[in-house]
């Protein structure tokens, strides 16, 4: 194996695996560097597996929920198997022999910039010095931020990947905070048998709109979880085969188990970044085309860089960063103007997300008060999910909501979010109207099939009608 190539890539989750592949594809040599598994944090202990715990309580939910469907169950210990399978038991074989065929060599190891271009990776046998051509790309993705509660540390606590990883169902779990992993663990736990309690400093789901987390608690507490808002853990001890949490105002919560779900933070500790003059254990700065400002060929994509801490922003930002690098190496133009193809123009302003929880939640682009804080003139279009009848046919008594944000001196929708059961597979649409700026003239004529939850598109543009006459 060569130790000089035109692009090192430190980092093989999906983020580093896509830059390495568009280069390659571009015609430049690409190494991985990685000192765990090959397929990263998504494919082993976030997306994959809690999508794969997700998925037989949705199924049993959508079957409860018809009426003249009787009878089903969850079985704990057959889900927990599934997931295994969807995560190859933890081996990175099957990606790594995709890394071959693909063209890209993998070191495995620690590495770290130690210079211009240059990365040095400590591996079993001993040091070994990489050097690029053109371009490092850093794709180290980030790790689960344990908040400074006393005790906290101390008593062992389960971050997402001992939540995604677990080997059984504890019969209890206090978990702390109110974003989407938190969310969505308690809705794992709860509906594989545990008693659970969730704690949330404010509400659940705070940067979507404020009826999402609204529903999301009322859903888990149908569940039977404890939800407890606008409450702080103040400390943490264990005692035996039991944590104690301690909430401000003395209460106490007792669980099995206690899982830490307060964010996410770049893990660009311990990689060289002082070496070349930047500061570590911080969110690397870029630019839209995920160059670090002040190099011309550093890049920091995905996570790393704080700018939309999600899979598949991740792996859009790696095809834009891919393509540039080959851009530049050729100097060739490059297509950096807004919505260009070496940009991540949508980080800004087209985020998609799904929450998975009960019941589900699908947002794009600009939430009604973000729009309003960027001084966008809007009307907010609130419509009842369940009264759609495509809603209503998919599960007696459907309840739902859904929010259209829509400038009104453009006449295009900003933002879009929806919140009931199986809302998952209605958000392209909306990501395709916010990205394509659709003028709302034009989606009348986007005809939604009946009977179909998509109707809600027919039912939006009617409201906003009435609310513009």
């Amino acid at each position: 194996m060569s130790d000089e190539y035109d692009v090192i890539v430190l980092g093989a989750g999906p983020v580093g695996e896509n830059v390495a592949d568009r280069v390659v594809q571009g015609g430049l040599t690409a190494v991985i560097v990685e000192s765990e598994l090959v397929g990263g944090e998504c494919s082993y202990w976030a997306c994959t597996p809690s999508k794969a715990l997700l998925r037989p309580l949705q199924a049993l939910r959508a079957a409860q929920h018809v009426r003249g469907v009787t009878g089903g169950d969850v079985a704990p210990a057959d889900v927990l198997a599934r997931r295994d399978d969807f995560v190859s038991h933890w081996s990175d074989d099957g990606q790594v022999s995709w890394l071959q065929s693909a063209g890209i060599d993998l070191v495995r190891g620690h590495g770290r910039l130690t210079g211009e271009r240059e990365v040095t990776v400590t591996t079993e046998h001993g040091e070994r010095v990489l050097r690029a051509r053109h371009a490092v790309a850093v794709a180290t993705g980030s790790d689960a931020t344990i908040p400074d509660i006393p005790g906290l540390v101390e008593a062992g606590p389960w971050t997402s990947r001992e939540a995604t990883g677990a080997e059984q169902v504890p019969d209890s779990l206090a978990v702390i905070g109110g974003g989407v992993v938190g969310v969505e663990m308690a809705t794992v736990f709860a509906g594989l048998g545990a008693r659970v309690t969730l704690i949330a400093r404010r509400g659940l789901l705070e940067r979507m709109e404020p009826f999402a987390g609204e529903q999301v608690a009322e859903g888990l507490r149908g569940m039977g979880v404890d939800v407890r808002l606008e409450t702080q853990t103040t400390a943490v001890r264990r005692e035996g085969d039991a944590v104690i949490l301690t909430l401000d105002g003395g209460a106490e919560v007792r669980a099995a188990e206690v899982l830490v779900a307060t964010g996410r933070t770049p893990r660009s500790a311990d990689i060289g970044l002082e070496t070349i003059g930047l500061q570590s254990g911080r969110s690397i700065e870029v630019d839209d085309t995920m160059r670090v400002p002040g190099t011309e060929w550093l890049y920091a994509v995905g996570d790393v860089n704080g700018r939309a801490l999600l899979t598949h922003q991740g792996k859009y930002q790696a095809r834009a960063a891919g393509d540039v690098i080959v851009a530049r190496s050729r100097a060739e133009v490059v297509a950096d103007d807004a919505w260009g193809r070496h940009v991540a123009t949508a980080d800004h302003a087209a985020v998609p997300q799904v929450v998975f929880s009960e019941p589900e939640v699908a947002s794009v682009g600009l939430t009604a008060d973000a729009a309003r804080d960027a001084g966008r003139e809007i009307a907010v279009v609130d419509y009842d999910l369940g009264s759609v009848s495509g809603a209503a046919l998919h599960a007696d008594g459907y309840q739902g909501r859904a929010r259209m944000v829509i400038d009104t001196e453009r006449e295009v929708i900003l933002g879009a979010t929806f919140v009931g059961d199986d809302v998952a597979e209605m958000l392209q649409a909306a990501t395709i109207a916010v990205v394509a700026e659709v003028p709302i003239s034009r989606l009348w004529h986007a005809v939604p099939a009946y009977p179909t939850m998509s109707e809600i598109w027919l039912r939006f543009l009617e409201e906003y009608g009435r609310q513009s006459a």
